[in-house]
């Protein structure tokens, strides 16, 4: 689930997780026992900013130009290649039998769905989906049972001939019939499954799924069938972009837009393509969010907005003359913003003969960190909800959340110490001199990492505070926390939100570039340095090195004094962000990391090969699907077993909290913070920005009449 993180899940099962895009299925809401207990789940700690308005509102016509991270590869939502505009391409185009509402709790797609229900559990499962009438392909033809048989042969795993990246829950069903009529589809299960509603969405047309030839190449580079408010009317590779129409043949609310054009442009050229007028709706990073919103009159009550407080910047009547330029070159536009369904976490990896293969190591870890802090420094200054996220497998407002990070417990500075002192770690210890290329107590430096050194050139005053606090060691490597400052010291420099999502394969990824912080000189511990059989406890910290990462490496120096309270060492490798992940992550040659991973509405299948235990290859290689931490037990594979296994709802969210408990508890990750999301948009373009955890719904999205802009738009009942 950036390097803050994973991003539209490379695949459900290995791609989509890793990917960020969420695919939608229908969980039924929480029924608890008690009518006074409150729900565990809650509500979402931030709502969609999207400027909603009716749809008698909004104009008809227009074309809106979106930025988008990339053109993709494939069109194709499940081949490995596939990233965050080919889920948003599916989106606007492709049948989903369900999305997710603004919880995060995924809902009927009434579009495509009159019902959908388990109609028999003995002796096997069958689910009975009952299509729209209206419902048909743009080609003319209906939408039926031969389109959901296709996509099930050609993701059941059972031909390697067919190039998938997924097939998780495809490869639980037996058979797929007609039902009574056309519009009734009969899917049979060879093995229960509680994540049916994750299937068909998207659902492709059987003219792409039907054979290998055409599931391999046929939607790569285009789609000839389609069945949503848009249809893919041209992918301009050259150009960057892809141009999306209406779709003649949509039998539900016509769209009121004309076009949408996605634009690939990068994070850094975004701010100067709205001031330029050739974008209407962009990701911003902080930065950018910041000169933008210099334009937006504040809103005379804050806390009535969906994203609760505005943006922390200048005083509007001091304004700088660049300010003034910028209040001038973004007017018309204004910053949404929202929590991203997705949050960062540290990676601790367990996995070799490392410090941290131990268990009470990685606890003490656990211990030392201070989340509350980190999650307030990233998103106090924008506004947005600063809770710690406490759950790896749901957030806040979905029916899978629930808080529990005491299974591993909160920032306890003696207990991190007892913990290490437990797994025989001794302050003050002799440290035998490291000769010239032994790797310390942490994973082996990777050759292609480079060390960042104190007195490396960078801008900006975050370098300047890490020079305050940090020094070069004898070998060159930078050792986080190496100050004479006194230890009641406060570290408050303000986050900003974090770079490119990673996880197999960059999503959505994460807007870059970072608030310079004001920095102050971070806390050093009276600890000595801990030392075990001659090694001392030092952690390699692997971070990237680009532009859109300094809120990662901010937070890796935050996390590095935290420990260093403890006695733990850590030492800062800045690697290139095209190797960060295959390179490091992927193939385990960190002690620590950040990366994110997002939310899903079906954890049970989405989130098993995250955390399921590594096991031994025929070929001697440990296969560990995407659990990337190398840490993982038996028991939290058996909970997500019988989890995607029972038909209860209720039972099924118990034991996925259960599983979530177990993870805390052998702390191989330790969730920070929920991601922001911070959209640039037109003020006169409504039902489109920080979307959160809310589906687009495409053929609302529009720019108001004249005159309607400045009405109050409706409130969400």
């Amino acid at each position: 689930m950036s390097h803050d993180g994973v991003g539209t899940r490379p695949g459900r099962g290995s791609v989509m997780r890793a990917a960020a895009f969420l695919t939608a299925g229908v969980l039924a809401l929480p029924v608890l026992s008690g009518c006074s207990d409150p729900d565990p789940a809650g509500k979402p700690l931030a709502g969609q900013d999207i400027a909603p308005a009716a749809r008698a509102r909004i104009a008809d016509g227009g074309t809106l130009r979106w930025a988008v991270d990339s053109v993709p590869e494939t069109l194709n939502t499940f081949q490995s290649d596939a990233d965050t505009t080919t889920s948003r391409i599916a989106q606007a185009t492709l049948p989903s039998m369900y999305r997710l509402d603004e919880s995060g709790r995924p809902e009927r797609n009434e579009a495509y769905l009159e019902s959908a229900k388990v109609v028999e559990t003995e002796p096997k499962q069958v689910v009975l989906y009952k299509l729209d009438q209206q419902a048909v392909w743009s080609d003319g033809r209906e939408i039926g049972a031969a389109d959901f048989a296709a996509q099930w042969r050609a993701l059941s795993g059972k031909d390697s001939a067919y190039w998938t990246a997924r097939n998780a829950g495809y490869d639980r069903i037996q058979k797929i019939e007609r039902g009574d009529n056309d519009l009734e589809v009969r899917v049979t299960f060879a093995r229960s499954y509680a994540d049916w509603q994750s299937l068909f969405s998207p659902l492709y047309p059987k003219e792409v799924m039907g054979t290998p030839d055409s599931f391999n190449d046929g939607a790569r580079r285009k789609l000839k069938v389609s069945a949503g408010p848009f249809t893919v009317r041209k992918i301009d590779r050259k150009g960057d972009e892809i141009r999306l129409t209406r779709n003649p043949r949509w039998w539900g609310e016509p769209a009121k837009l004309n076009e949408i054009v996605l634009r690939a442009v990068p994070r850094d050229e975004r701010a100067a393509e709205l001031a330029a007028g050739r974008l209407d709706l962009a990701d911003v990073d902080p930065a950018a969010a910041r000169r933008i919103a210099i334009a937006a009159p504040r809103p005379k009550n804050p806390s009535a907005s969906p994203s609760g407080t505005p943006l922390m910047g200048p005083d509007l009547r001091k304004l700088t003359p660049v300010q003034r330029k910028d209040k001038e070159r973004f007017h018309g536009f204004e910053v949404r913003k929202s929590l991203e369904p997705a949050y960062t976490q540290l990676a601790l990896n367990g996995g070799g003969d490392g410090p941290l293969a131990d268990e009470r190591v990685r606890r003490a870890v656990a211990r030392a960190l201070d989340r509350e802090k980190i999650a307030e420094t990233v998103l106090r200054p924008l506004g947005l909800p600063t809770e710690p996220v406490g759950s790896h497998l749901a957030l806040s407002g979905q029916a899978a959340y629930a808080d529990n990070s005491g299974a591993v417990g909160g920032q306890d500075t003696a207990e991190a110490q007892a913990l290490l002192a437990d797994a025989g770690w001794v302050p003050g210890g002799p440290v035998k001199e490291k000769k010239k290329g032994e790797k310390a107590a942490g994973s082996e430096a990777d050759k292609t990492g480079k060390k960042e050194e104190g007195k490396e050139k960078e801008k900006g005053p975050e370098a300047k505070a890490d020079k305050k606090t940090d020094k070069k060691s004898d070998d060159g490597t930078y050792i986080v926390g190496e100050d004479n400052k006194g230890a009641d010291e406060q570290d408050s420099r303000p986050l900003a939100q974090d770079g490119k999502q990673y996880g197999g394969k960059q999503l959505s990824g994460g807007a870059p570039g970072a608030y310079a912080p004001q920095g102050t000189a971070a806390p050093a511990a009276a600890t000595r340095q801990l030392a075990k059989d001659g090694k001392a406890l030092t952690l390699r910290f692997v971070v990237p090195d680009g532009e859109g990462s300094g809120t990662l490496r901010t937070v890796a120096d935050r996390i590095g004094h935290m420990l260093k309270r403890v006695g733990i060492r850590t030492e800062i490798t800045k690697v290139s962000d095209e190797s960060y992940f295959k390179d490091h992550i992927a193939s385990g040659q960190y002690d620590l990391a950040l990366y994110s991973w997002p939310a899903s509405a079906f954890p049970a299948t989405d989130a098993r090969p995250i955390y399921a235990k590594p096991v031994p290859a025929a070929d001697g290689s440990l296969n560990v699907e995407q659990n990337y931490t190398r840490v993982g037990t038996d028991q939290v594979d058996q909970l997500f077993e019988q989890a995607v296994s029972t038909l209860d709802e209720s039972e099924s969210r118990s034991l996925i909290r259960k599983a979530d408990s177990r993870i805390w508890a052998a702390a191989g990750s330790i969730p920070l913070y929920q991601r922001p999301q911070l959209t640039a948009a037109r003020t006169n373009l409504a039902n489109a920005g920080a979307f959160g955890f809310g589906t687009p719904v495409f053929e609302d999205m529009g720019f108001l009449k004249k005159g309607a802009a400045g009405q109050p738009a409706p409130t969400a009942s």
